[in-house]
């Protein structure tokens, strides 16, 4: 398997996490993508994703599986015995649940300020960003409000559960982990009301896969 990534960026740690939670980073080849230079929004790797986003998985029959979730179900699933993505029909919909609002509600909307309302990966990137409007900075800003009452969201959830989803650590964390990382790239910072989400951190922080990625 090859994964086309930037080691480092928000989206590319989910993945790396999941790697080292199933103990498959030995099997995978990593290959660079320089995202500052916008090779990701070139003809050889929109041939791999059309959206132009990393990751991308290469499988050994030629798929391209792109996306974080289907990354993810593909490789928790690969040793038949999941683990971030759910055993039960229950656990499997609280934890797509959650994944889908950590996405939507955090790392979507940070991502939406950062490419947006600041210079985000700079000049070579600026011309494959939509079209210019009067109010495309100001629709950024209106996503940052929306990441941080994402965060303070999680902050409630996270009082009553050690988990995003639950339990039990699921690709829902990686994703908020991704978030928090991709916040603090877009200088924002979590609210110092938030002591559950901060608390949560600190703690899956100290997991080896977090503490040390693919």
């Amino acid at each position: 398997m090859k994964i086309y990534d930037t080691p480092g960026f928000p989206n590319p740690l989910r993945i790396r996490i999941v790697l080292a939670e199933k103990g498959l980073a030995s099997q995978v080849e990593f290959v660079p993508i320089d995202l500052p230079a916008a090779e990701h929004k070139q003809t050889a790797f929109l041939a791999k994703n059309p959206t132009g986003t990393v990751p991308v998985l290469e499988l050994e029959d030629g798929t391209f599986l792109s996306e974080c979730t289907a990354i993810t179900e593909y490789l928790d699933n690969l040793d038949g015995n999941p683990t971030l993505t759910g055993k039960t029909p229950r656990e499997k919909g609280v934890i797509h649940m959650m994944q889908k609002r950590a996405e939507s509600e955090l790392i979507d909307s940070i991502g939406i300020y950062f490419h947006h309302a600041t210079p985000g990966l700079g000049a070579r990137n600026e011309v494959y960003k939509s079209p210019d409007w009067s109010g495309r900075s100001e629709w950024g800003t209106m996503h940052r409000v929306k990441a941080e009452a994402g965060m303070r969201y999680f902050n409630e959830v996270l009082k009553a559960q050690p988990y995003v989803a639950g339990e039990h650590f699921s690709m829902a964390d990686c994703t908020v982990l991704g978030g928090l990382l991709f916040a603090r790239y877009a200088d924002i910072p979590v609210p110092a009301e938030c002591t559950a989400l901060l608390e949560w951190k600190a703690r899956v922080d100290q997991r080896p896969s977090v503490k040390n990625p693919a």
